[in-house]
Order: C-alpha cells, then structure tokens, then sequence
C-alpha cells in the first residue's frame, strides 16, 4: 500500500469545518491503496473542539503530534480575555471590544505573525519530520491550509527528501476575505503575497475547494489547478424515514455554522420583518434557527428588525447532533459573505445540506460557484443580496411548500459530492504526482 504524509493543523477533537475535509479523505484513502500518516499539533488552540469526530478516524493509522507554540496567551491578555477563552476564527466577534486594542492585535496579527500565529511551528516541525523521513519515506506530502505555515512545512521537507508535494488551499490566502482587514504595512503584504506565489509555484499539485478559486490562483501563479470540492458522507446522514428526526412544527429556516459579520444578511431580515408585518399565519408560524457561533452585530441586527422573538440560537452543537437538525429543518439557510472572493465560496456544510434533501435559500451572488451547484442540483431557491423583493417571494414560496405538508426536495445528481467519491479523485492526483506527470 502507498503511504501519504499528511500535515494539518486540525484534526479532531478539534471541531469546525477546518477539520472535516482531511478527516474524511483519511476516512477513505485506504479504500483506494494509500495508507495515511498525520502530523498534527499536540496542544493546538483550536477554536471548538468536537469529539464525536474521532469515530471516523481509521484504526491502526500513524498519528505524529508535536507541542506547538502560539502567541495566544499575551493575545488574550492584550485583549482583556481570560486565558481559558477561546479564540474565534476569522474575525467573529461575539462581544463588543475595545477598538483600540483590537486594531492594535489585529496590527500584530497581520504582520508580525507571518503567514500566521502557527508560524512558531514550522521550523521545529521541519526538524522532527527530517529526522522521521531519514528512515521513512512515504510516496507523496500533503499541507493543508488554513493555517498557510503547513505549507512552508512541506515545502522545505518536499525539496530535500525529493518526494512529490500536493499542496491543499480549503481557504484562498491572500484573497481570503478578511485579508483586507489585517492592516498590513506594505512590506507584510509583500511578504504574504511572495510566499503564497512560492508555494503556488513549487508544489507537484495544488488542490483547491471551487472553480473560481482556481482562476483567482490562475492569476497569482499559471499551473494546472485540481478542483476538489468539500462534500458529505453518506455515513452522517440519517435515513431519510427514521422515525426519530421529526420535521420541527414551525417554519424553521435554520442557518448551521459560523455567521461572522460578513455573513450577516441584512436584506433577510428586512424580508423577513416585512412579511411577518404583513402576514399573520407567516408571523406565527416562523423560527429563525442559529446553530454555531454568531458575531454580535448579527444580534444587532434581529434586534433591531424586531425578529428576536422569533429566534432560537443554538450556540454548540457536536456534528453528529448537527446532521439531525438539518433534516428536521424546514428550510436550510446557506449565506455567502458579503466580500470580493464572494462567487469562489463553497462552504463545507452546503454539501451537507445538499444530502438532507431540506430545500436550501442561498443568499449570494448568482454566478457564484455555490449557485452553479444549486442550479445543477436542484437544491432550493437563490436570492442575491441587494434583491430584498426576490427574497420576499422565494421565502414565501418555500413557505408555501411548508404548509403544503412538502418536507424534501428531489436534489440530483449530488453522488459526485460523496467524500468516498472525492477521496478517489484525489488519489488520481497523487499517482499522477507520484509518476511525474506534474501539469505544471
């Protein structure tokens, strides 16, 4: 069996959508002749941990863990947080802070933690994994990043060892969308720029999560780019008739994930206020569901639309509980952020909500990678952001189906999104990495 070095930051119990991607290729890599071995963090600071997740990792798997150094206690204490709280990913804010410190971390963030705060790691991770591949070499390295420090660990391991590099962008690095927000000095913007272009260029193979992605990187560095969707597994999905998911009585419209201020659909609640003004069966049957972690200026914001009543928020939820909650929701709520790399957003859990079969309202640029998905699938309803009329009418639609007695949509054609299934593509790239057809 060949064997594939994979080097990640997350893994569970770390829980999230940065872990799900690499845990279920690992899932199934065996099925397809590649054996894994992870190296992954000893004492990492993830922002929720989830140990339902470590069900699916496979038996007898080599597990490498480092202790890992990150500047997260003098940055909590720059901040006025206690040193038990967790840092939120992106840049949710879930209380109000002070502005001044926070522009001042943010500052710091951005240009003295360069590609990030993991950065502490690569070079003792590059030492101990020299002296592991001295004896062991597998066929192929895998980075995964977020965080971009796992690349700059493969890079220099990939180089000297000669062993084929497939270098995995679940996030774009300097198109991120809150790149723009970390106040980098001229000199830090090269920097990251200059890095991600070398990683880009030295990698055997790039990986990345949607098409437009692969043309935005087009762009920085020209290569051939594999496009490997995120997806779901079947294995998470209860039966369809299993008699303990019942569908929630009220008109669930429920949102699953991380809404950071970006995410905030403004237009939704202006749509929603308006129709349960006008209408009152809609207003007494309505229920804003929130699962996950939700930035305070989206609490702003039902307030102020007069919605709270009608909100039910959910703050954790371990995966398992969440593949539940979307089948007994009448309405999955997919929101695409509000920023410049909009149309290159596939978020992880929309796979998911394609596989619950609940009728989706995405809310998002309609030439968006998400919206050719939905369009191809048959998934639910589209609304832009600025199109408050339009979401209007696509809210009442999907009302009508509720009241109809109608639970499921007929979604097509999403088989190619299975993980097993991606997991067989992406071996397709390592034998072709590993036998010298590069594509560069």
């Amino acid at each position: 069996m060949k064997r594939v070095l994979i080097i990640s930051y997350y893994w569970p119990p770390s829980g999230g959508a940065g872990v799900q991607r690499w845990l279920k290729f690992v899932k199934y890599l065996r099925c397809f002749g590649w054996d894994p071995i992870l190296y992954v963090p000893h004492n990492p600071e993830y922002p929720e941990t989830d140990p339902s997740l470590i069900k699916d990792i496979p038996d007898g798997i080599e597990i490498m863990r480092k202790s890992i150094w990150e500047p997260y206690d003098a940055y909590k204490k720059l901040i006025g947080r206690k040193k038990e709280e967790r840092i939120n990913a992106s840049f949710l804010s879930e209380k109000k802070k002070n502005k001044v410190l926070e522009n001042l971390s943010v500052w710091i963030r951005g240009n003295l933690f360069i590609p990030d705060a993991r950065k502490f790691w690569i070079r003792p991770s590059v030492t101990y994994l020299s002296r592991y591949l001295e004896n062991n070499t597998p066929d192929v390295i895998v980075s995964t990043g977020p965080p971009h420090s796992m690349h700059l660990i493969a890079m220099p391991l990939a180089r000297r060892f000669s062993i084929p590099w497939l270098a995995d962008f679940r996030d774009p690095w300097t198109n991120i969308d809150f790149y723009k927000d970390l106040k980098l000095t001229s000199w830090a913007d090269k920097k990251h720029h200059q890095l991600e272009k070398t990683v880009l260029k030295s990698a055997d193979a790039v990986t990345v999560i949607s098409e437009t992605m692969a043309s935005d990187l087009q762009e920085i560095q020209p290569r051939n780019y594999d496009v490997i969707t995120n997806g779901y597994d079947p294995d998470d999905i209860p039966e369809q008739d299993d008699p303990s998911i019942l569908p929630d009585e009220k008109f669930s419209i429920a949102h699953i994930g991380t809404m950071v201020s970006s995410r905030n659909p403004v237009p939704l609640w202006e749509a929603l206020k308006i129709l349960v003004n006008e209408n009152e069966g809609f207003a007494h049957d309505l229920e804003i569901k929130l699962v996950g972690k939700v930035d305070f200026t989206v609490m702003d914001s039902i307030d102020s639309y007069g919605l709270t009543q009608y909100l039910k928020r959910i703050e954790y939820m371990p995966h398992d509980e969440v593949v539940k909650c979307q089948l007994q929701s009448r309405v999955l709520l997919l929101i695409i952020n509000q920023t410049p790399n909009a149309k290159m957003i596939l978020t992880g859990k929309f796979f998911e909500y394609l596989a619950a079969r609940r009728p989706v309202l995405c809310l998002g640029p309609a030439d968006g990678d998400a919206a050719k998905i939905m369009k191809q699938t048959g998934a639910g309803l589209i609304s832009d952001f600025a199109d408050t009329i339009g979401m209007q009418k696509n809210l009442l639609d999907l009302y009508s189906s509720y009241k109809s007695g109608k639970v499921s949509v007929g979604s097509h054609h999403i088989e190619q999104y299975t993980r097993k299934e991606l997991t067989r593509r992406l071996t397709e790239v390592f034998d072709r990495i590993m036998d010298g057809r590069i594509n560069p």
